[in-house]
């Protein structure tokens, strides 16, 4: 009898005798072929040893036999699922929902599936409704909680993994994810406990240890969240993300074994389909082609969930173009430096100006001066993502100007809701975003040749003289002190680079030592950021033959004062890959030349581009020896120095590169391009703006 055969293959499955139950069923469809629960054990048996494709056989016959077969269909859909056919498994999971609505797991499984197709708010609410059914349940409150940090709702995860921590204060993961919701709300120190804690309950816990590293990040301790994120690599060796933070940061803080080997397997990793840091890129050798990749693979989760589909139709009204700038750095920051002047310039005539902003309040006269200078300023900090798409929408924002792209604290998943019609990448990052919801990116002809549209997924807008905006206002304090206030010598040659740490490569610190060591009394003038980055380069400096001592570091001050202090500098040294962006544009307006090397990118071409706009192009160099050739020459000639400064100050006043009148009319003419284009109906093309006078 086929009952027997059944009966006898779930005793042998129940004793562990895989073989002997398999062959049990098989006796029991044999006897009778109609019959759906040996079909449905059969293909739970398939399912344990990974014959998926048999398995979902068995479970297709099992239904097709008894339609109304919950267990069958739900086995169905989880082997689907492990296969990766989503759309497929969905079904099957709604299948069984429509058969019986109350099982809490089944719409907890529909939400991963959601989930995995980035349909967010729709496995938000499948998780809610198995929450409802089983208010206990740990899956599928973990999950919602992962939802909604996706969604920016960062407050509503941590008010879920807190219910779920109350009720099993031993959950690694909640504790995990908590973290992470901390860190999104800038909460680092609480962050930091909850990653602890998940580790206190788990000891090898590779994820919370990346996640204790970014805490440890965000409060500054460099050595700290280096220690973490090689913990995460130790527990895990093929840990991606902790291997792109480990790399990045060890770079920051110029720990240098196993430099180029390290940025070589970053590129790889991004070659080879993996997700890597668009940002971690800039700073290697990569290629425009490896930083197009790369951007797409980044952003491809973040475009998928594209729940709100916006209605872009205009009335025909005249008026003025509505711009929204979207940033988490309208404060004391190096972008907002840039570009104040920008919107205290722009023509009210013809446009309306509005800032979103994202970022921190820090009651600074920055942050208050750029409130003055929008027509309106909104704070969208507490928003989700989509609620801060529907805002901007509501607003009747024509052109949205991303100043964030992939640096740190970015939100490109608000501009993936297309809040607006025409998107714009400007100013904040230095290459293409990869992303479909971009439509132009603002450069000039010296950074981005039109040779490189390839290596964008935006269309090119070329303005003339520079694309990097400049804020000729900026207060030069009058009093700069002494050269030994600042601990320099009293003479001798003043070599200066206040680049950011991360730039700053072996390579280039070789040249740097090498010039310090042809010109005797001379001193390399560097950025004091962290402690441990003046460690480790003066250790360099030591092994390369260099007195440690001739790295002098210069502490975070007021801009003003740091303006003023560049006057006791001779000379300012780049760094490539990654060239000096605001930091040359600073050392230029106080006066102080600025050699570079061109890299191979938009990011290492930046300063020669306003080097170009302020005319000193014989400061542009295009090889690692040129540069150290020039640094030499004018190292041993002081007059040619002098000669050098006495240009740049006649030149401030005069240049393309700090005339914000001139400047201003050029963006605003390619703003106006951009929305003639759009309201026309066609396509976003790349084209170029000519100089106003």
């Amino acid at each position: 009898y086929a009952e027997a055969f059944l009966a006898l293959g779930n005793a042998l499955k129940q004793q562990g005798d895989v073989e002997g139950a398999m062959a049990a069923y098989h006796s029991a469809v044999a006897v009778r072929r109609d019959y759906p629960e040996a079909h449905n054990n059969l293909g739970v048996l398939l399912q344990m040893q990974d014959r998926l494709e048999e398995a979902a056989s068995a479970y297709r016959q099992a239904a097709a036999l008894r339609p109304a077969y919950t267990e069958a269909v739900f086995n169905l859909g989880v082997v689907l699922h492990q296969q990766q056919d989503l759309s497929a498994a969905e079904a099957a999971y709604r299948r069984v929902i429509s058969l019986n609505p109350a099982i809490a797991f089944v719409h907890n499984n529909l939400g991963t599936v959601l989930q995995q197709q980035a349909r967010l708010e729709e496995a938000l609410a499948a998780y809610g409704r198995a929450i409802e059914l089983q208010g206990d349940y740990t899956e599928a409150l973990n999950n919602a909680g992962i939802v909604l940090q996706e969604l920016g709702r960062a407050g509503e995860a941590i008010d879920l993994y807190l219910r779920l921590i109350q009720r099993m204060p031993a959950y690694a993961d909640a504790h995990n994810n908590m973290g992470t919701a901390l860190l999104a709300q800038g909460r680092a120190l609480e962050a930091r406990a909850a990653f602890e804690q998940a580790l206190a309950q788990r000891a090898e816990f590779p994820e919370a240890f990346y996640n204790l590293g970014n805490a440890w990040r965000e409060l500054g301790d460099l050595r700290q969240a280096i220690s973490a994120y090689a913990n995460a690599l130790r527990l895990r060796p093929d840990y991606a993300d902790a291997f792109s933070q480990l790399t990045y940061h060890r770079a920051q803080a110029c720990d240098w074994d196993n430099y180029d080997a390290n940025q070589e397997r970053l590129i790889d990793l991004v070659r080879q389909g993996v997700r890597v840091p668009p940002f971690y890129l800039l700073s290697t050798p990569a290629s425009g082609a490896d930083q197009l990749r790369c951007a797409e693979q980044w952003t491809r989760p973040i475009a998928l969930p594209r729940q709100a589909q916006f209605d872009h139709r205009r009335d025909a009204r005249g008026g003025r173009i509505r711009i929204g700038y979207l940033s988490a750095d309208f404060h004391q920051h190096a972008t907002a430096q840039l570009m104040v002047e920008l919107l205290e310039r722009h023509d009210r005539r013809r446009f309306d100006v509005v800032g979103y902003s994202y970022g921190p309040d820090d009651n600074s006269p920055m942050r208050a001066r750029l409130a003055r200078a929008f027509d309106r300023f909104v704070d969208i900090r507490a928003m989700s993502h989509r609620e801060a798409a529907r805002l901007i929408h509501a607003d009747k924002v024509d052109i949205l100007i991303d100043l964030k792209g992939y640096t740190h604290h970015a939100r490109p998943a608000i501009l993936a809701h297309r809040p607006a019609p025409v998107q714009v990448s400007y100013l904040g990052y230095p290459a293409t975003m990869g992303a479909d919801f971009i439509d132009y990116v603002i450069v000039d002809r010296f950074v981005v040749p039109p040779s490189e549209q390839d290596f964008f997924s935006e269309r090119l807008v070329h303005l003339p003289d520079c694309y990097q905006v400049n804020d000729s206002t900026r207060e030069i304090a009058s009093t700069p002190g002494s050269r030994s206030d600042f601990g320099l010598p009293t003479h001798g040659l003043v070599l200066c680079s206040f680049n950011n740490s991360y730039k700053i490569s072996p390579a280039i610190f070789d040249v740097w030592t090498r010039l310090l060591a042809a010109t005797p009394g001379s001193v390399l003038w560097l950025l004091r950021t962290n402690e441990l980055v003046e460690d480790n380069l003066r250790s360099e400096a030591a092994r390369r033959g260099v007195d440690a001592a001739r790295l002098i570091f210069a502490p975070v001050m007021p801009l003003a004062e740091h303006l003023a202090r560049h006057r006791h500098a001779d000379l300012f040294l780049d760094t490539v890959p990654c060239n000096a962006h605001t930091t040359a544009s600073d050392a230029l307006w106080a006066g102080l030349p600025v050699l570079t090397c061109n890299g191979n990118t938009f990011a290492g071409r930046v300063a020669g581009s306003l080097l170009r706009a302020i005319g000193l192009p014989e400061l542009i160099t295009e090889s690692l020896d040129e540069y150290e050739r020039a640094a030499l020459d004018l190292a041993r000639d002081p007059q040619r120095l002098i000669a050098l400064r006495q240009r740049l100050e006649k030149n401030r006043g005069a240049s393309a590169l700090f005339d914000l009148p001139r400047y201003t009319r050029n963006i605003e003419a390619a703003y106006a391009r951009m929305w003639q284009t759009w309201l026309s109906g066609k396509a976003p093309q790349s084209f170029s703006i000519e100089s106003a006078n």
